[in-house]
């Protein structure tokens, strides 16, 4: 009797130990020493890319994590995105999504083998970021107001270059020439940096981009600001007016960053990234390397970003529908 007494008890003790490890292991060992790739959707330089970077690094030294950014562009980030969604669910595979590729981009590229809202896990907001229009030092356009004149003038001779066809930055152009009354030629890049690169050789008139991918060529006086298109001025920038300022009411447009993993992450790494990455947040240190960049970081529980993230994806499919963009 006592030999069966002792057989139960260390059968329990086992089965108890096991499903403590099952409800702790994930939190608890979640990472350890295996490197976490965190998928950046555009090429190297653009604003997406630097604030991965920058999130990345700090998670690595504050919690002696390896995280790595691996760039995988293409297709307005949709690819990347696509990557990470059909990744197993360990946490060891996230993406540095946006507004542009998360959201917009469902309702732009036709036969995408996701879902954002059934195949994706929102982590955590990173920071959002007003749409600068900018032009090369050197152009003849001044102001906003010159190049609304000459567009007028000549209808289709202005160009303008974007991180390519779907993202926020080109609904933003498209959506700004239906307020100012214009017709403008667009030119969509693989990215920021190939944009911001061609309008500062003089191939395409102007730039139209995130804060964080211009303000580096800004600072450095090669690229004029004319305006930014949310509603109230960049902190990074506070000389350089809103759109709405300059005639167009109620103009506001913005993107915003945030992490992802695949459908079905368990809830203990998710919070753990979230805890983690908000702590990160919170360091003055890594706020004034995001203001920098030209974008407001913002920190966000999960569950807000996850109800952010929904709504935001219920309201895009009226946004696309009313810039009339299309994937060419």
């Amino acid at each position: 009797m006592m030999k069966q007494i002792l057989q139960c008890t260390a059968v329990a003790l086992t089965v108890g130990m096991a499903s403590g490890a099952m409800a702790q292991g994930p939190a608890t060992d979640y990472p350890g020493s295996k490197p976490v790739r965190m998928v950046v959707p555009f090429p190297p330089g653009g604003g997406t890319d630097i604030l991965s970077r920058i999130i990345a690094q700090k998670l690595n030294e504050q919690n002696h994590w390896t995280v790595v950014a691996d760039n995988r562009a293409g297709a307005g980030g949709t690819i990347g995105i696509s990557e990470v969604a059909k990744a197993q669910p360990t946490g060891y595979d996230i993406v540095m999504g946006q507004k542009d590729n998360v959201v917009l981009g469902y309702y732009l590229y036709k036969g995408l083998p996701w879902n954002p809202a059934k195949d994706l896990t929102p982590i955590a907001h990173i920071a959002y970021s007003p749409v600068i229009i900018a032009t090369a030092e050197n152009s003849k356009y001044k102001t906003l107001s010159d190049v609304i004149a000459a567009a007028k003038a000549d209808p289709g001779k202005i160009t303008y270059g974007s991180p390519g066809n779907g993202t926020s930055i080109h609904i933003a152009g498209v959506l700004f020439e239906k307020a100012a009354g214009v017709k403008l030629t667009h030119v969509p890049y693989k990215g920021s940096n190939p944009a911001l690169l061609d309008t500062l050789s003089g191939n395409v008139d102007l730039l139209v981009s995130s804060v964080p991918s211009a303000i580096g060529q800004i600072k450095a006086g090669k690229l004029r600001p004319l305006a930014v298109t949310s509603a109230k001025r960049s902190t990074s920038l506070p000389d350089v007016p809103t759109v709405a300022e300059l005639g167009m009411k109620g103009f506001d447009v913005s993107t915003w960053y945030g992490l992802f993993g695949p459908k079905n992450l368990p809830t203990p790494i998710v919070s753990k990234l979230n805890t983690e990455v908000n702590k990160l947040l919170g360091m003055k240190e890594v706020q004034d390397a995001i203001l920098a960049q030209g974008a407001e970081p913002q920190a966000m529980s999960s569950s807000d970003f996850d109800k952010f993230f929904h709504k935001d994806f219920q309201d895009a499919k009226a946004i696309v529908e009313a810039s009339g963009a299309t994937i060419q």
